[in-house]
């Protein structure tokens, strides 16, 4: 199988940006928790005598990470942006062009599963918009509380699915597609090596 330029370019792009922004979440969850961290503030301004309340350490540690969730957002900008690009390969690019019925269980398993990552990453991108934008769409606070929570857990979806990827294409690379890493690197089959 050939990948032509576009789609490889499309898709370490958007390994790219996906990573980046499960980087984010990660960070924000863990190193950056504003929760962790003003417990943090709270102890060690205490200790040289200044004393907050935990409303306002927890204000100081949302700042420290904006910085960073500033990022998440370019990321989903671009994310949306990847995602126009793949649905433009989806009609233009006809050189991963299957038969669904000709291809083996473990293959259709494969499609459909990247089938769910592409209507996740849309729902994602869609939610992050919203969520960005509740205001100026005249949305209340809860409504945006909603999806914000709805958004969280398909994060789940596309975490589970980048271990899977890279883990199955490792496997397929080693077992019965050699070079099929390569090919998404080079754009060469195996026969033109």
């Amino acid at each position: 199988m050939k990948y032509t330029v576009g789609f490889r370019i499309w898709h370490w792009l958007n390994a790219i940006v996906v990573l980046g922004l499960l980087g984010t979440v990660f960070l924000r969850k863990t190193f950056l928790s504003y929760k962790a961290n003003a417990e943090i503030l709270l102890s060690k301004l205490s200790e040289i005598g200044a004393d907050i309340t935990i409303d306002e350490a927890k204000t100081i540690a949302k700042v420290i990470r904006d910085g960073m969730w500033e990022w998440h957002i370019i990321l989903g900008y671009a994310l949306a942006f990847l995602i126009l690009y793949r649905s433009y390969l989806f009609f233009t690019d006809r050189s991963k062009v299957e038969s669904f019925s000709s291809l083996t269980p473990h293959k259709k398993a494969v499609k459909i599963s990247y089938y769910v990552l592409y209507a996740t990453l849309l729902f994602m991108a869609i939610s992050g918009f919203f969520i960005y934008f509740y205001q100026e769409l005249g949305f209340s606070k809860e409504s945006a509380d909603v999806i914000k929570d709805i958004h969280e857990a398909a994060f789940n979806i596309i975490m589970i699915f980048v271990v899977l990827h890279i883990a199955g294409v490792v496997f397929a690379d080693i077992k019965e597609e050699h070079g099929i890493i390569s090919t998404m690197i080079n754009g060469k089959t195996k026969d033109n090596f």
